[in-house]
């Protein structure tokens, strides 16, 4: 019978045990190596929402989270707006109220709606904040003064004056916008907006005896909310719109005698889809 050694059992084993160690721990950094940019990503991705005692109230995901690498983003808008003319009175209208007569000019707000596309153009790299915009679109709007009379001999009743376009509007702008946080960012925008009269109608040219030119450019800033979603980025945006150009077109009547200057003031609200 053969004498048993403890001490070489205790060897076999030994290093047998030691093998297996040694695969287990490569075994288990291979899959650290393998899931941590995998994990990484998925906490840049996600945002947790915890309560003061530390559970878990809900779990943000970052949508569309290659945007900023795209260099050009098409989209669409559509903006109901408010617009009305800033008036000036004429000479000849203050000598006839002077002289016990003469008619007032009253500008209506009115309301109107555009549709167009969006063309952003990255200024730089993916972590720029300035972006170029240009959005093309058509604007209907319909734009009306009351005229009433004051003094001795003049009526006293109100004449509207309506003058409806369908306008092509150019808008060049350039965006400032924020870092993003989580699914939102805000942003400012500013600009110039080259607008054509494409068709200008007078209901009664009877009664609209009220013209206007038909070329403006427009001097355009706001302000806006990008909110991201899963297949789109949707953004409602305030601008506001200042006339540059004098668009009153003097004619030898009543109506126009009486003012001076006729410039555009509009409120939009964008609602952009990209």
């Amino acid at each position: 019978m053969a004498t048993p050694y403890v001490r070489h059992k205790l060897h076999l084993h030994g290093s047998q045990i030691g093998r297996r160690h040694r695969w287990s721990l490569l075994a288990v950094l291979g899959l650290l190596l393998v899931a941590g940019p995998a994990l990484a990503q998925r906490k840049r991705s996600d945002a947790i929402d915890r309560s003061r005692k530390g559970r878990i109230k809900g779990i943000t995901v970052e949508n569309l989270s290659n945007y900023n690498q795209r260099f050009f983003r098409p989209g669409i808008y559509i903006a109901p707006s408010f617009s009305r003319f800033f008036i000036e009175q004429s000479d000849a209208y203050v000598q006839a109220l002077q002289q016990g007569r003469g008619i007032a000019a009253n500008s209506i707000i009115s309301p109107g709606l555009a549709v167009g596309f969006i063309g952003d153009i990255r200024l730089g790299n993916v972590n720029t904040p300035f972006h170029l915009r240009f959005a093309p679109g058509l604007r209907f709007e319909t734009r009306s003064v009351e005229f009433t009379g004051r003094g001795v001999g003049m009526p006293d009743t109100i004449r509207t004056q309506e003058v409806a376009t369908t306008q092509l509007e150019l808008p060049l702008l350039l965006k400032y916008q924020s870092n993003r946080r989580r699914n939102t960012r805000v942003y400012m925008i500013a600009g110039v907006k080259p607008s054509i009269a494409v068709t200008q109608r007078q209901n009664n040219l009877a009664i609209n005896q009220l013209t206007i030119n038909r070329n403006d450019v427009l001097l355009e800033y706001g302000v806006g909310l990008d909110l991201f979603y899963p297949y789109f980025k949707f953004g409602p945006e305030l601008r506001f719109s200042h006339g540059l150009r004098n668009l009153l077109d003097p004619r030898n009547n009543t109506y126009s005698n009486s003012l001076q200057s006729l410039r555009t003031n509009t409120v939009t609200l964008y609602l952009n889809i990209e």
